[in-house]
């Protein structure tokens, strides 16, 4: 491991050393480069340096141990940079974990109604506002790709861009069955019912990521609607794409041209198909997309939302949090602190044995 830091370390002096100089900022795609890896390697440094600090603190501590006068002060210093240690090694194992390579991209969501009928359509539209919500507290944009809507105000399903950084890495464990336990606003009797909303969480590609061929892509333009044929858009500016070799069909209708709707709607496409490829080489899931959010039924859940009794709990990490207003607010960082903790522990477990 310390061969590796150190190899590292000086990567990250050629970089400061690299940003020192004036002529790089005349490659401004250059510069931008250094930076993000300066970025990304800075929290491994400040790790690694406060590691090898603690070390010579031990060193030099060691060496007074005989002083009559400092002896003592020095056996409280040497005691304290030691405890220090262990933390520091867990932690720069974990830095040292090979990183996701989509971390840094932009995130394509997509929420459907499960079980539930209309409940479940009410609930993914919260969900759609939770995330919303969420990616405004960070900073992030929000841009809907397609949508349809019900009567009462919910959605059928619906996907849309995150772009921000890093989002993929913080909303990458959505991916699943979401559980709704509440009484619907159109329940007299007071009966809680149980729903289910399903949301798939993919990488936003570039068409340059995956390779589609044009001829494999047939395009069909519709006019865009809202719900009950609310909104009708008077021109055929909606796109559809479908990708003959998959059946895959992707759509997108919230913009004003038939170019950009075209360019987002290849862009999703993009997206599905080279996670459609990750999960063959990984192994994990089927090559089918419905694996990643499954069928849609009740017992199929990584989450369920209580609302009479205000509960939230991810059922993956045995997580409870006794605040659900604030969470369908977008107070979600609780949650994926401790998804993205224990993902880290399980990589652990694996690269060590």
């Amino acid at each position: 491991m310390l061969d590796k830091l150190k190899a590292i370390e000086l990567r990250y002096q050629e970089i400061e050393a690299q940003l020192a100089e004036p002529s790089t900022y005349d490659d401004p795609a250059l510069a931008a480069r250094l930076n993000k890896e300066q970025r990304e390697l800075e929290p491994l440094m400040e790790t690694y340096r406060a590691y090898r600090k603690a070390q010579a603190e031990m060193e030099e501590a060691q060496g007074l141990f005989s002083d009559p006068e400092l002896g003592e002060m020095a056996r409280e210093e040497y005691a304290g940079a030691k405890a220090a240690l262990p933390e520091l090694e867990e932690k720069l194992k974990l830095l040292l974990l090979p990183k996701d390579p989509d971390d840094g991209k932009n995130v394509i969501m997509e929420i459907r109604a499960g079980v539930g009928g209309e409940e479940a359509a009410l609930f993914a539209h919260s969900l759609f506002r939770m995330y919303s919500m969420y990616a405004e507290s960070r900073r992030w944009s929000v841009e809907v790709d397609s949508v349809s809507e019900t009567e009462l105000g919910g959605v059928k399903e619906i996907s849309f861009t995150i772009q921000g950084e890093n989002a993929f890495s913080r909303l990458k464990f959505e991916s699943g069955v979401h559980r709704v336990q509440r009484v619907p606003e159109t329940e007299s009797g007071g009966r809680i019912h149980t729903s289910t909303v399903t949301v798939a969480v993919l990488p936003e590609m570039e068409e340059v990521d995956v390779t589609i061929d044009p001829a494999d892509v047939e395009m069909q333009v519709f006019r865009s609607s809202g719900a009950g044929g609310q909104h009708i858009n008077k021109t055929s500016s909606a796109v559809r794409l479908i990708h003959k070799p998959t059946g895959m069909v992707v759509e997108c209708q919230q913009e004003r041209s038939q170019f950009q709707n075209r360019e987002k709607a290849m862009r999703l496409l993009a997206s599905r198909l080279y996670e459609q490829e990750r999960e063959k080489v990984e192994g994990a899931y089927a090559a089918n997309r419905r694996s990643q959010v499954g069928s849609g039924m009740r017992n199929e859940r990584i989450r369920t939302y209580n609302f009479p009794q205000g509960r939230l709990t991810d059922h993956r990490v045995n997580l409870t949090l006794y605040k659900l207003d604030a969470v369908m607010d977008g107070a979600i960082d609780e949650i994926i602190d401790a998804l993205a903790t224990a993902d880290q522990a399980a990589r652990l477990e694996r690269e060590t044995k």
